[in-house]
């Protein structure tokens, strides 16, 4: 059953009234009319997703009525970390709805050496544009986000983490990684690749060189699809 949905703060009620930007979405982009059935979910109980409905059409407004409510998960069969070097937030942004789509869980960024220090990442805004992914394709869990200082920390937190980078091997069973590592543009510097020696590191398989928000995407698609 396809699980696409819309986020409404007031999912849940007997009766949800449409007005403004969602009536022009539902009625004149989506082209509802009146005993069509939609799902909704609320922001505060995101697990559950509920049913309406169509009632009434007007030219301003909609009425819709509650069918039912239900617990209905949408999320990925497996866990996925991805440790990210701080690259710029717009390449982040570009690849976002797809990471979500995937089934990434959780993204820690890092500042490395190599990261330029301007960067600033704004979560609310990172969350805006899951949001969109997320009713697109059902998921129904926000991509955790985290920070770390630098890829020590990084390490001590999650040391079963094997290495994104610049090297002959290639993985073999991509469905045991649980946490990735990957770097920002220019790779890891070697005082960081000291840190890291003691790490299963591997490559894709293409001669090509990926930017950072190619590899994330790829190396999330290859191990989560």
């Amino acid at each position: 059953m396809v699980l696409i949905y819309i986020f409404d703060d007031e999912a849940g009620s007997q009766t949800l009234h449409a007005r403004g930007d969602l009536h022009k979405y539902l009625i004149k982009v989506r082209r509802h009319r009146k005993g069509d059935e939609l799902s909704f979910r609320a922001r505060k109980n995101i697990e559950i997703l509920h049913r309406y409905r169509v009632d009434v059409v007007e030219p301003r407004s909609a009425k819709l009525s509650l069918i039912s409510s239900k617990p209905e998960e949408v999320k990925s069969e497996k866990n996925l970390h991805v440790g990210w070097c701080i690259v710029d937030a717009n390449s982040i942004e570009k690849v976002l709805p797809s990471l979500c789509e995937v089934g990434v869980k959780k993204i820690s960024f890092i500042s490395c050496e190599r990261s330029q220090k301007n960067f600033k990442l704004d979560f609310k805004r990172f969350e805006r544009i899951m949001e969109a992914s997320m009713q697109q394709c059902g998921r129904s869990s926000y991509i955790e986000f985290d920070t770390c200082k630098n890829i020590k920390e990084f390490i001590e937190r999650n040391p079963e983490s094997k290495v994104f980078d610049f090297c002959d091997e290639t993985l073999s069973d991509y469905g045991s990684v649980e946490t990735i590592l990957v770097g920002c543009e220019g790779g890891f510097s070697p005082k960081e690749r000291e840190l890291l020696s003691s790490l299963e590191r591997f490559r894709l398989g293409t001669p090509m060189v990926l930017r950072s928000e190619s590899a994330v995407l790829a190396i999330a698609s290859k191990i989560l699809l």
